[in-house]
């Protein structure tokens, strides 16, 4: 049979049904979580923002509530980054992405060396006695590792460790308003249960599909950091259904998951730095035009991000604060129509009432400003 083809719209629109961004929906945090197959939290304020951006009536202390209550945990797994994930979904996604985590620490050359000819197994079992005691920073934790090993270096050592083991960054970092540097424990000494042992990746392409579909095998590599993941999918043919986008290359997908028209009106949303939405492709043209290389920021995750606009990046935010007056700047990356912008800055709007929550001191004033992109 001839596979049906998909047009560049209708994935645009089939992903953001899949990540939530058609509408927002009245469904619990963690529940979200786990339909999105986790949340990437570099920037530890950004699951906040993802969060209030694709559920109704979100308030931050939902989310808070479930990393301070060991519901959620902050980890690191696909592509070897920082993600908020369940508590479940940490113990079962772990051992698929362990070679994704080798692979990115050895290929940090200085790190790596650095800890050549050293035992990582009598390491790491050191590494888990410190972190028993206690949540460790890496500043902290490399030292007391270099008592043992005193010829090398500390931060060699303490960055084999968080790449290496199973771990977890421990609150208040990651809580909204708070934050605090990273400090590590084990995943077994948080949750009080080890990880997985099974690395087979079948389940966590299907949730992929599920969260980020129709998709291709080169798709699901670059979200997750794995490779060689065609046989894989060829593996799961028989579960899935087959289309084509219109370069000819195979795309997967859950034969029931939706796939909108795609003249679906998609309103606009204000996307968090490092949002999965925009890195969870190989080809990322579906979200942003001409397949460019989504912007970086150096930020928290509340004060810097992405706008969709008709479902595509078409202009960046930032917000700034000074004497009390939050401004949020908008900096287009192409122009924008009436209608759009009068819808842009009522949802700007919103997102500027959302992140006052952050800060304690309340703000008497609000802007917004349209900006040309430099």
């Amino acid at each position: 049979m001839k596979a049906d083809v998909l047009g560049l719209r209708a994935l645009n629109r089939a992903t953001l049904a899949r990540q939530l961004l058609l509408r927002r929906h009245r469904l619990p945090a963690a529940r979200a979580i786990e339909h999105l197959a986790g949340m990437q939290a570099q920037a530890p304020d950004a699951p906040y923002v993802g969060l209030w951006t694709r559920l109704l009536r979100f308030r931050p202390e939902a989310l808070a509530k479930l990393i301070a209550g060991r519901r959620a945990v902050r980890t690191p797994l696909m592509r070897a980054t920082i993600h908020l994930v369940t508590a479940a979904d940490c113990l079962a996604l772990r051992p698929v992405v362990q070679s994704v985590l080798e692979r990115r620490f050895h290929g940090v050359g200085l790190f790596h060396r650095q800890v050549q000819g050293v035992d990582l197994g009598a390491l790491l079992a050191a590494a888990r006695a410190i972190l028993k005691e206690g949540p460790c920073t890496r500043a902290e934790l490399g030292p007391r590792l270099k008592e043992r090993w005193p010829d090398r270096d500390a931060d060699g050592l303490a960055y084999a460790v968080t790449y290496l083991a199973p771990v977890i960054q421990v609150p208040p970092r990651g809580l909204w308003g708070r934050g605090g540097p990273p400090a590590w424990t084990t995943v077994e000494a948080w949750l009080g249960r080890p990880v997985g042992a099974d690395p087979t990746p079948d389940g966590m392409v299907m949730r992929y599909l599920e969260a980020f579909g129709p998709a291709s095998a080169l798709d699901v590599q670059a979200w997750s950091g794995l490779t060689k993941l065609r046989p894989v999918m060829e593996r799961l043919r028989p579960r899935l259904r087959v289309f084509r986008d219109e370069q000819g290359r195979a795309l997967f997908d859950l034969p029931e998951a939706p796939r909108p028209d795609p003249e679906t009106p998609a309103p606009p949303r204000f996307l968090p730095e490092y949002d999965n939405v925009q890195f969870a492709h190989a080809d990322r043209s579906r979200v942003i035009p001409g397949n460019r290389r989504p912007p970086l920021f150096p930020g928290d995750g509340g004060s810097f991000g992405t706008v969709l606009v008709d479902g595509f990046v078409r202009a960046r935010w930032k917000i700034a604060r000074e004497r009390r007056r939050a401004t949020l700047e908008i900096i287009l990356m192409e122009r924008l129509g009436r209608q759009d912008r009068v819808a842009v800055a009522e949802e700007g709007a919103r997102l500027l009432a959302f992140t006052e929550t952050e800060t304690e001191t309340e703000t008497e004033g609000h802007d917004i400003r349209f900006l040309a992109a430099r």
